[in-house]
């Protein structure tokens, strides 16, 4: 029995119910690789349903506005997918006239969609001859196949695509790739790993040579930046508050946030000097640090340092916005929290 009969088998024994594989909608297919990029399926799926739910339709999404969007997809991260899967749709709705790209190298050509989400869609919805290939699939095949490239480079990557080329069911790719993301996030996983009912115990190299914690080799590492913010709560007697929308190509893009002093050193902000300047106008009642402790938020590429301070000031015409409207705007989750936290 081969590679592909057997990881098929297992899967027919072992598969996760999933709702977007119930389907061959490119939509929904498209939708729900969107937003397992970068995500768990666990913290992914009611994301998934709250979407098909409020955007039935390629057309419903694309006729969104964008503030909407980004609300739904607050938690999830790595905002520019929620942007791009906005932008994908409108180009799908209006220029395609809602007609999905049918092969691989069609679907490449999408925003947001990179080789892999490319390879889901066409297998899945269109079963072409693809292989899907990303972090499960590396840890799978390299155990299997005692693999010991560098992961983290695109020769590697290659090699592994042409692995996975030769391996795919040319009946059943949908199959097989629905199989082998599944063994890779149940069987053959990071850690703590039971090899006694793979199926591929007697000839996997890395179980055979006792390599499985060190397969697969990836040797770069994300050098990580520390940041550090300081939110300024503006709040006028009759509970308005200041809110300012971030348009720069940075992290949290169209995202809402209070003002705030922005930093890549560590220094602490002279807050009164501060305010005197940018906020000559305003007349401050009260400064009030609401954290104690520093709030630590990490991204991929940068540790957030985070705190969080109350101004209380007389009513002027820019402190315009509700306290208990700010649930209409998308934040970044750790103000939403925040928000949600404190009593004003």
């Amino acid at each position: 029995m081969d590679f592909s009969n057997k990881l098929i088998a297992w899967y027919l024994d072992n598969k996760r119910f999933l709702p977007w594989r119930e389907t061959k909608d490119p939509y929904h297919i498209w939708l729900s690789e969107i937003i397992l990029q970068q995500t768990r399926v666990v913290q992914g799926l009611p994301y998934f349903e709250a979407f098909k739910q409020a955007y039935p339709t390629i057309f419903d999404l694309a006729n969104a506005q964008e503030n909407d969007v980004l609300l739904l997809w607050q938690g999830l991260g790595y905002y520019s997918r929620a942007r791009n899967l906005h932008g994908t749709a409108k180009k799908i709705a209006y220029e395609l006239q809602g007609r999905f790209p049918t092969t691989y190298t069609e679907l490449l050509t999408l925003k947001g969609v990179g080789e892999y989400t490319a390879a889901a869609i066409a297998s899945l919805a269109f079963d072409e001859v693809v292989p899907v290939v990303d972090g499960n699939v590396f840890r799978v095949l390299a155990r299997i196949y005692g693999i010991t490239s560098d992961i983290s480079s695109q020769r590697t990557k290659k090699e592994f695509q042409q692995l996975a080329a030769t391996l795919i069911s040319q009946k059943e790719p949908a199959l097989f790739n629905q199989a082998i993301m599944d063994f890779g996030a149940i069987q053959c996983t990071p850690k703590g790993v039971n090899c006694t009912p793979c199926p591929f115990i007697t000839t996997c190299v890395a179980y055979q040579t006792n390599q499985i914690d060190k397969l697969p080799v990836k040797l770069s590492k994300v050098k990580v930046k520390n940041r550090y913010l300081d939110f300024l709560i503006f709040l006028d007697a009759a509970n308005n508050t200041l809110i300012e929308q971030r348009t720069q190509k940075d992290i949290w893009q169209n995202l809402y946030q209070f003002p705030v002093i922005d930093r890549f050193e560590n220094t602490s902000p002279n807050l009164e000097e501060y305010l005197q300047t940018t906020f000559a106008d305003y007349e401050i009642l009260q400064l009030e640090r609401l954290t104690e402790e520093v709030i630590i938020h990490q991204l991929s590429h940068q540790k957030l340092h985070i705190h969080f301070w109350l101004i209380k000031t007389n009513s002027d015409a820019r402190i315009s916005t509700p306290w208990h409207e700010l649930n209409k705007f998308g934040f970044p989750i750790v103000i939403h929290n925040f928000i949600q936290s404190i009593n004003v």
